[in-house]
């Protein structure tokens, strides 16, 4: 058998496709485009099988005759060369996988997913609790063998005594998983999945502990509620009512910028990145708003409509609820503001669902509805917005009980003269 056919300087300069053998079953292949790489040909149980040996640019005429004297050997002692190549990955791929932990894919997750997190705390909480809870139990422990059983062992000391924090763990486990086997870390079904596996296995969040809504304020109070809150001159009291008036989110008012306020329209435009449905959201701004906006804009210290006490820090999270409840002695919260605009609307006002969901920046939930739907129907909530600083300028005489925002709206309380 006639081997070492090519030489170096032959190889560098042949460029015509086609194959071109060296002996004992090594080929030079090269394709239309001229590329250049080795072919190993050979015969084993009576079957012709041809495997690849990497490219001319990364193995050398030297290296590719060892390989095939390596692969000669194995054929003449029955063994086949590419079944034995592909064992030999699959010894390394389970080697490797041995030692990739489970805090490893957890670390890689959050390294992966925290640039598209809008609250840099999101990542921190995240590390916390899988630093608390899982760590422990599975943090060391390959990926592959976390089975239903450690999950279990995870959750059920806290599921019912740390309900949502059992459930957002869960929730984490299981994105966490998902990442590690897309990457090819473990095979199988996830154990931490809810629907179809550990729904069978633990109480539903909901039959556990009573979900606990943002006490909201009865929109017939408004009135005395605004004049209470005027009384105070200070940025917080601004953002406050800013708050309420454009029924708004804690976050977005507190990280409102200049740059996102346009006088001349009377509109304050939220940008996608701080919004929580991840879309851009218009809000029309009634007279009274910008009234606040100039008042504000006559304190400026910053970049934020509504300054800090950090230099170009926007207010802190807990500014308005520590003047709400604590120097007004309010028992609801900021965020039930939203519930308080919500029920007027409904009840006070003949304004079409999807106006009002609209308003608060609500997600459409019935996907053909989204499909269809293009505009964000401004006009028509700024006349409602209107309206509502009409109202809360206006004082009621009608007496409604507290109504926790998201409750259903079929058992909240009716008004009654």
């Amino acid at each position: 058998m006639a081997i070492n056919k090519l030489s170096v300087k032959k190889v560098e300069a042949l460029t015509k496709a086609g194959n071109y053998g060296d002996g004992g079953g090594l080929w030079l292949q090269i394709s239309k485009w001229q590329t250049k790489s080795w072919v190993f040909r050979f015969t084993i149980d009576g079957k012709r099988r041809e495997m690849g040996m990497g490219s001319c640019n990364d193995v050398s005429l030297a290296d590719a005759r060892v390989l095939a004297e390596t692969f000669r050997t194995l054929v003449r002692s029955g063994i086949d060369p590419i079944e034995a190549r592909k064992a030999e990955h699959a010894a390394k791929r389970a080697e490797r996988l041995n030692i990739v932990t489970f805090s490893f894919c957890a670390e890689k997750y959050i390294d992966a997913y925290r640039h598209g997190w809008k609250n840099a705390k999101h990542a921190q909480q995240w590390t916390n609790t899988l630093t608390q809870y899982a760590y422990p139990s599975i943090g060391e422990m390959p990926v592959k063998n976390v089975d239903t059983a450690l999950i279990l062992r995870i959750l059920e000391p806290i599921w019912t005594v740390k309900t949502e924090t059992a459930s957002r763990l869960r929730a984490r486990l299981e994105n966490i998983l998902d990442w590690a086997t897309t990457r090819g870390y473990r095979v199988g079904a996830n154990p931490a999945r809810w629907k179809g596996h550990l729904e069978n296995l633990l109480p539903k969040p909901s039959k556990v502990k009573k979900i606990q809504h943002h006490a909201a304020l009865p929109y017939n109070q408004m009135n005395v509620f605004i004049q209470a809150l005027r009384q105070h001159q200070s940025i917080s009291a601004l953002a406050l009512e800013f708050l309420v008036l454009t029924a708004a989110r804690t976050n977005e008012v507190i990280a409102a910028t200049w740059d996102e306020i346009s006088m001349s329209e009377q509109v304050w435009i939220i940008p996608t990145s701080r919004m929580k449905a991840n879309r851009e959201h218009r809000v029309p701004l009634s007279n009274r708003c910008i009234e606040i906006l100039n008042k504000s804009l006559l304190m400026r210290q910053s970049d934020f409509i509504f300054s800090g006490g950090k230099a170009n820090k926007g207010l802190s999270n807990a500014a308005m609820d520590k003047l709400l409840q604590v120097t007004m002695g309010y028992a609801c919260t900021v965020h039930g503001f939203r519930s308080s605009f919500r029920d007027w609307a409904s009840e006070h006002t003949n304004y079409p669902n999807e106006i009002c969901e609209m308003a608060l920046a609500h997600v459409i939930k019935d996907k053909t509805e989204a499909a269809y739907r293009r505009g964000d129907m401004l006009k028509k909530r700024r006349c409602m917005m209107n309206e509502w600083q009409k109202f809360c300028d206006t004082v009621s005489n009608v007496n409604v009980a507290i109504v926790p925002i998201r409750k259903d709206r079929l058992t909240q309380a009716r008004t009654t003269v």
